[in-house]
């Protein structure tokens, strides 16, 4: 009787003593079944589509994963790049005795800089053009030590707060502010403080006359049409507030410790004093993100179990074509155990190549995203006008192995089945 499967000398070859040999026997048989005869075409079919399914699901894991990751890092770096790490921060409003707290500040570990900041909500206006905006008192002497102020602003600088702006008190605005109210670097913009002045028959609005200075752009929609920054001694007089600041701004070595820092930096100073940093004050979009990303992995998973049922099915047809090369192979005296290993790795290799052409081809689309940027977004929605991908090699792994992870558990099931054929029924009417 032949063996049509393969064409080895059975006693040189078929000699199951040693390891090595059944293991090289295993994959030999392995390989050999994977490349279909004439009349075993559809088997073959079933495996390529196998394959790409299981390139397709690992590709677009790939994909999306890192166009998250990226979406992350670069919001994260956008308010980051506009914000600081640490806010300190005074029970009942503003206070005096910024200096000594932020001396007692910086002398902590883990600190970089602090600055004084103010915050206060105002009105724009340019010849009837009016806009809500968010005023912002810096110090301009040590403000980009803790925020990257002059990253982000694109004409003009931080410094030019403390000059001269003939005659009107200098003021540097956000890009899409300045379109929508029609000023530019040099134009005069009037700021409306509802807060106002005390006067004997209350408080009044306060308004004032600046002069453009500079323009900033931090890549952010929502801090660009609605931020205006001016000196901390314009701001307090503007607002009436004397010596006082709203709080202080910290920045931290380790981004990812600023909790911990933020209680370190809240225990020193005690009771009125508390801080936040960012990671409370952005929980809510990070969390999402981070669940949309466990979301996304485990849908994008199920394509990958598409390519892992074709594998079961591919195998199942490749164990009832060849029963008689199973029986033949158990009367030479292959064990069950060699005959489950050979499908196992037959199913494995269909995995294994999947996962590979799946990886390569998803990382390679991630780099054209990233060298060309051909995708757009509209940067009022999404905060951003371009696609980012930040490739995690993390994730790269996470998912080369959940793919050949479920490609092993696809092959349980037949292979299992072949092992447990008996020789004497599968050959008694050949």
């Amino acid at each position: 009787m032949i063996f049509s499967a393969i064409e080895y000398d059975g006693d040189r070859d078929l000699n199951l003593g040693t390891g090595a040999r059944l293991r090289m026997f295993e994959l030999f048989l392995s390989l050999r079944y994977l490349k279909a005869k004439r009349k075993q075409t559809f088997i073959s079919v079933i495996t390529v589509i196998s394959v790409l399914g299981v390139m397709v699901g690992v590709m677009a894991l790939v994909v999306v994963l890192s166009v998250m990751n990226g979406f992350r890092a670069d919001l994260m770096s956008k308010i980051l790049g506009v914000n600081s790490h640490i806010l300190v921060l005074r029970y009942g409003g503003a206070f005096g005795d910024y200096k000594k707290i932020a001396e007692r500040v910086d002398k902590l570990d883990g600190v970089v800089a602090s600055t004084p900041f103010i915050y206060a909500q105002v009105m724009a206006n340019n010849s009837g053009n009016v806009s809500g905006a968010l005023l912002r008192g810096v110090d301009p002497k040590n403000a980009a030590r803790v925020v990257s102020f002059e990253e982000m602003i694109k004409e003009g600088s931080l410094a030019s707060l403390e000059e001269d702006a003939g005659g009107s008190s200098p003021i540097v605005v956000g890009r899409e502010l300045s379109r929508q109210i029609g000023i530019g670097p040099g134009d005069i913009v009037t700021l409306l403080s509802p807060e106002g002045k005390l006067t004997p028959l209350g408080r009044s609005p306060n308004t004032k006359r600046f002069r453009v200075t500079g323009i900033f752009d931090s890549g952010m929609y929502e801090y660009d049409a609605s931020m205006v920054f001016v000196s901390l001694k314009e701001a307090q007089d503007f607002l009436a507030m004397g010596d006082r600041v709203t709080g202080l701004e910290v920045r931290v070595d380790d981004i990812y410790e600023s909790d911990k820092i933020a209680k370190q930096i809240q225990a020193d100073l005690g009771y009125p004093y508390w801080t936040k940093d960012w990671k409370v004050m952005n929980r809510s979009l990070f969390s999402a993100l981070k669940l949309e990303k466990v979301t996304m992995f485990v849908i994008l998973t199920m394509i990958v179990l598409v390519g892992a049922l074709n594998i079961i099915s591919t195998l199942v047809m490749v164990v009832m074509e060849k029963t008689r090369d199973i029986a033949i192979l158990r009367a030479m005296g292959a064990s069950a155990k060699s005959i489950m290993s050979v499908f196992m790795l037959q199913g494995l290799l269909v995995g294994l190549i999947g996962t590979m052409a799946g990886l390569a081809s998803g990382l390679g689309i991630c780099h054209l995203l990233g060298k060309y940027k051909f995708i757009s977004l509209p940067a009022d929605v999404y905060y951003i006008s371009t696609l980012p991908v930040r490739v995690e090699f993390v994730d790269v792994w996470l998912v080369a192995l959940a793919a050949v992870f479920i490609s092993f558990v696809a092959t349980l099931y037949p292979a299992w089945y072949g092992s447990r054929l008996d020789p004497v029924e599968a050959i008694r009417y050949e």
